[in-house]
């Protein structure tokens, strides 16, 4: 159980990048500043109202507005990391101690997801959430807890396939998503903090093991790759959540772009920051006028496809970062974007208005199109990386 007072003073981290420098605010950055912070203001009032509606010992997942109704989570949900994480990111930004509060008892609620090996995405479980809760205040048991979440990823590598597994299959089969990229950042911090190699190791094989199969020509990926699981053979390439095996499923190339920026941020190693440029260039050159992406890029119907909101969140964050890492030209054009996309997402057609949409933040999100499950409703995962971004992108202007 995770118990941590609140205390009258908190330390924060200062979050090491390779962001632009500094320079002084313009008109333009005043007024996007001014709207970041309305932002942040309107999702803790959101978020106060979230907190209200959770059954003991749930986690958000969507709601649906024409009935009004919710739909929740155990721990065990791969979501289940971002709404305490989100909490966390808006305590930051308004020191409110409710959140804060809410949030340590969502922690309660996931810690013992540490030791769960039957999922891939203990990184969006267990980092989004008590990676910031460490970053914010640092303690001894936070680490325990983001090391054993580590460990418990790391049995789910095979060295033959040179993958962490993803979805459990049949025989002989080794399933791998693009999302899994995402959760590698879990095991470089748990080298950073043990000095134990192996996490580097496993999450630097994954990523090259991915950089060699799962992309196509043109930078775009594929959803799932399955593996032989004796000899590491690839047996087909195929999508799951994507309009088809050969489309580009939008929210997969955002898990790209953000995956090997992080790689290159821990590694330093410039195949990674060019894979992260070649998949910002296929997105870019996708991306309709208003920059918010369609929920597959080859999606039946454009321009009159469903938008993912997201896609859109991620591909801003990961932008906003990955705009520190490359020269002042090519750094500017993905500011651009960024806040070409935030802009958008900040306005009524994707914020939610101040006492909607059950308390989620953001609207039109898409879970997963082909099974009718989770489409054009709101997501926790698309609120977190929206208010990341929305800090990203304050961190630069500030």
């Amino acid at each position: 159980m995770v118990k941590l007072l609140l205390s009258g003073c908190l330390f924060f981290l200062v979050h090491a990048s390779g962001y632009p420098q500094k320079s002084k605010l313009n008109r333009a950055d005043k007024q996007f500043l001014s709207i970041i912070d309305k932002d942040f203001r309107t999702a803790a009032s959101q978020y106060a109202i979230l907190a209200k509606h959770l059954p003991p010992g749930k986690f958000p997942k969507t709601y649906f507005p024409p009935s009004g109704s919710y739909e929740f989570s155990n721990a065990s949900w791969w979501c289940s990391g971002f709404y305490p994480g989100t909490l966390l990111l808006l305590f930051e930004q308004n020191r409110d101690s409710n959140l804060y509060k809410e949030a340590l008892r969502m922690l309660s609620l996931l810690e013992p997801q540490k030791n769960n090996k039957e999922t891939h995405d203990l990184g969006f479980m267990m980092y989004c959430s008590f990676g910031n809760a460490e970053r914010l205040s640092p303690d001894p048991r936070y680490r325990d807890i983001l090391l054993s979440s580590a460990r418990s990823l790391s049995t789910r590598f095979n060295e033959k396939v040179g993958c962490i597994r993803s979805w459990n299959s049949q025989p002989g089969d080794f399933l791998v998503i693009i999302d899994n990229m995402m959760n590698l950042e879990l095991l470089f911090r748990a080298t950073k903090m043990s000095g134990d190699s192996s996490f580097y190791t496993i999450a630097v094989t994954h990523a090259n093991t991915t950089l060699k199969n799962h992309f196509r020509p043109d930078n775009s990926s594929y959803h799932v790759v399955n593996y032989n699981s004796e000899t590491g053979a690839v047996q087909k390439k195929l999508t799951a959540q994507g309009a088809n095996d050969s489309s580009a499923w939008a929210r997969g190339q955002a898990w790209g772009l953000y995956g090997y920026t992080v790689t290159y941020r821990e590694t330093k190693n410039n195949l990674y920051l060019q894979q992260a440029k070649n998949i910002a260039a296929y997105i870019l050159a996708q991306l309709p006028g208003d920059k918010i992406p369609f929920w597959d890029f080859d999606a039946p119907g454009i321009p009159h496809a469903l938008r993912d909101a997201s896609a859109a969140a991620i591909t801003a964050s990961a932008l906003i970062e990955l705009s520190g890492y490359v020269d002042n030209k090519t750094s500017k054009k993905y500011l651009s974007v960024a806040k070409a996309i935030l802009e958008k997402l900040s306005g009524p057609d994707y914020l939610a208005e101040q006492g909607s949409l059950g308390g989620f933040i953001l609207k039109h999100g898409v879970g997963h199109f082909p099974k009718n499950s989770e489409v054009d409703v709101p997501l926790t995962y698309a609120d977190y990386y929206f208010i990341e971004a929305l800090k990203r992108y304050k961190d630069l202007l500030k």
